[in-house]
């Protein structure tokens, strides 16, 4: 049994945050997550992507944001389960929670902060009929290791960022023999710059590129050896390939925390926004996962919510203890 002060379920850049904010209070956190790194979209879809709205970065990148987040709660030694979804959550006689994972593994704490984002995500799968028997055997649909990919030809569909982006990185470090980008428009989603990089890279011969395509065929032996690709204009081609990767993003939803007896509204967890609180004593809902009037979903607005919250838990772990504000600039920040 893992034993904590807060459960933070969701270690996204509002998860990470507010362990920080925790920390400062000397509360001891320990993060859930379904994903195999901290991060949540950041560094699962995006980690390459500019972000523009955190104060005091002008531009700073997904995966940048979580590494400098990563940092900032270190020296409050937070506690991670990764890799693991949170599918039941159980209140004790004593008014603590036990929340258990997929694998089995408890945790308890007095206070548990729901942090998780949109939700848990499953990848928008192409209408391909014999998709899910090449699972895992050259068909996957989120890029983890890009070295896993060495040597290999890759064929890409996708025409967001994170195809760009993945296309951009496996081709620009010579990781993949080939890289084939299918987008089935001719125009893209994505960041203006890494469209035209794609594009340079192609008139390069560093990537194929086929618009106004799809593929709407796999073939091989126990694993991906070739795809079919249809043009909207010129039919099938075969496309010989060791892995195909639909990046069509990913569709969240709830998942388990659906059933937990929270109020839901239009598949968020309504929240007080005196301190964010559930209609459970003691659960807290921060960042995406919940909803209020003129919710905004901003990364920004998720820091201000995981902040108050925190300041309401304190209250309820200490209920005889009076919390003074103390400023960073003042007091420095001091780790455990």
């Amino acid at each position: 049994m893992i034993q904590t002060d807060i459960i933070i379920i969701g270690a996204g850049p509002v998860g990470l945050f507010t362990v920080f904010e925790a920390g400062l209070l000397k509360l001891r956190c320990h993060l859930i997550d379904s994903l195999p790194q901290p991060g949540g979209q950041c560094s699962e879809i995006y980690p390459k992507k500019p972000i523009y709205d955190i104060p005091g970065f002008p531009s700073v990148l997904a995966g940048e944001l979580i590494d400098n987040l990563m940092e900032q709660a270190a020296p409050f030694k937070p506690g991670f389960t990764l890799g693991e979804a949170a599918m039941s959550i159980v209140k004790t006689d004593d008014g603590k929670f036990i929340v258990t994972t997929v694998k089995g593994t408890q945790h308890e704490a007095p206070i548990v902060m729901i942090a998780g984002g949109l939700g848990v995500f499953e990848p928008r799968k192409p209408p391909i009929d014999n998709l899910e028997a090449f699972e895992d055997k050259g068909v996957e649909y989120i890029i983890k290791d890009p070295e896993f990919y060495h040597g290999k030809r890759c064929v890409i569909a996708g025409g967001g960022d994170s195809a760009l982006d993945w296309s951009i990185f496996l081709a620009e470090n010579n990781i993949a023999s080939e890289v084939i980008l299918v987008h089935r428009s001719s125009s893209f989603r994505g960041h203006l710059d890494s469209v035209q990089k794609v594009i340079d890279m192609a008139e390069k011969g560093k990537i194929k590129l086929v618009t106004e395509a799809e593929v709407t065929g796999i073939n091989g032996n126990g694993k991906v050896e070739n795809v079919v690709i249809t043009h909207q204009k010129n039919g099938e081609m075969i496309q010989e390939a060791d892995h195909f990767i639909p990046l069509f993003g990913l569709k969240p939803s709830l998942g388990p925390i659906a059933d937990w007896g929270l109020e839901i509204e239009k598949n968020a967890i309504k929240v007080d926004t005196k301190d964010y609180s559930t209609n459970i004593p003691g659960i807290y809902a921060i960042g995406d996962v919940n909803t209020y009037e003129n919710k905004l979903k901003l990364i920004l607005c998720g820091f201000h919510e995981g902040t108050l919250a925190v300041q309401s838990a304190f209250a309820r772990i200490h209920p005889d203890k009076k919390n003074i504000l103390k400023y960073t600039t003042v007091n420095g920040v001091n780790g455990f």
